[in-house]
């Protein structure tokens, strides 16, 4: 899915945001995982795990005006003390700075 159009970015899906992303992740060598049925896990774990070459990042994905919950904020916030763990709150309007972070064209601090 390419998001080209500023009203595409309003008007896409979790699931087609989540598709773009792991697109992008096989695109430049990354392996991903995502709990396709969470309803069995403890809550709030991050959308995406991405490992490549000594990185690992933890993804949560939003769209819309939807919010980090406090199980997902608790997670993002261990995760992130972590040495060499980079962790991301990523919605469609980030799509380029996902690209540049999952091609390493620019080196920037991790978000959350």
């Amino acid at each position: 899915m390419k998001l080209t159009n500023p009203k595409d970015v309003i008007r896409v899906t979790e699931k087609q945001w989540q598709a773009t992303v792991v697109e992008q992740c096989e695109l430049s060598g990354w392996l991903w995982y995502h709990t396709y049925d969470s309803r069995r896990s403890p809550p709030g774990f991050p959308d995406l795990v991405m490992v490549k070459k000594g990185r690992i990042i933890f993804a949560e994905l939003k769209v819309g005006k939807n919010k980090v919950g406090k199980a997902q904020q608790e997670w993002l916030d261990l995760l992130k003390v972590n040495k060499g763990v980079e962790v991301y709150v990523w919605r469609p309007e980030d799509l380029q700075e996902v690209i540049n972070i999952l091609f390493k064209r620019r080196k920037r601090a991790p978000r959350s």
